[in-house]
């Protein structure tokens, strides 16, 4: 039995991806803030409430998943929050500190479990996929905080393939472009362009996030895909960074 860990479960692309692999024939572990939410994403699976900032919350999901099912082979790093689309002085820091929080802080968090449980867990090793995002490269206009979390994703990927190598733990980013989900719903109005105009951008069917992960999940120890794009292929990435 394989067995994945899925942060940020209760929604969205961490909704459909635990979905996808629990399809694939994987028991799962889903780590979000709303024990109802993660309920309804699988019922049968362990649901744990976690707040990816607290460490201890993240201990005890890790802690529980291999309580229950004896190991953790995958781990989908998927919590993460986006800001409002402000000028950067204008953006309370409140929220900047929540995003950062969140996005850099809790994965690396989720991570550093990943790694203790896989290195100690036998067979050793497993494989850690981060949810990163175009932004880490492409940045949208009034996002820096945003962008910013996302490059450290990219650094915390490189720097896990590297670690991981001792210990069979592979790493991979996955990133993502103009997925159809309630974060991106603003793209059917209009989001702001890097020339100052507001227009519509296309968006892509969640399936293709989900099959993506599988791929990469279904890759023998051997191989890895370090990092890979997934985007709306009408989107204005190429052009806007």
């Amino acid at each position: 039995m394989k067995v994945a860990l899925i942060t940020g479960a209760g929604s969205g692309i961490g909704r459909a991806v635990a979905r996808g692999l629990a399809a694939d024939g994987y028991a799962l572990a889903l780590a979000g803030r709303r024990q109802e939410a993660l309920r309804e994403t699988a019922a049968d699976a362990l649901c744990v409430a976690t707040d990816v900032r607290r460490s201890e919350d993240v201990a005890a999901v890790f802690d529980a998943a291999v309580a229950r099912y004896g190991r953790v082979d995958l781990v989908f790093n998927n919590a993460g929050v986006s800001a409002p689309a402000v000028p950067l002085d204008e953006l309370p820091v409140e929220a900047l500190r929540d995003l950062i929080d969140t996005n850099v802080t809790g994965m690396l968090l989720c991570a550093r479990e990943a790694f203790r449980v896989m290195k100690s867990q036998s067979p050793q090793g497993g494989r850690i996929i981060n949810n990163g995002s175009v932004s880490a490269y492409a940045p949208r206009p009034n996002a820096a905080p945003y962008a910013m979390s996302k490059h450290a994703i990219t650094g915390l990927t490189k720097a896990l393939i590297l670690d991981g190598r001792a210990h069979g733990i592979l790493c991979s980013q996955i990133d993502i472009g103009n997925v159809v989900s309630d974060m991106s719903a603003r793209m059917k109005t209009g989001v702001l362009q890097a020339d100052g105009a507001t227009r519509p951008e296309p968006r892509m069917d969640m399936d293709a996030v989900v099959r993506t992960v599988l791929h990469m999940a279904s890759l023998p120890p051997e191989a890895n895909i370090p990092f890979v794009t997934v985007m709306a292929s009408g989107m204005p990435l190429y052009g806007r960074g």
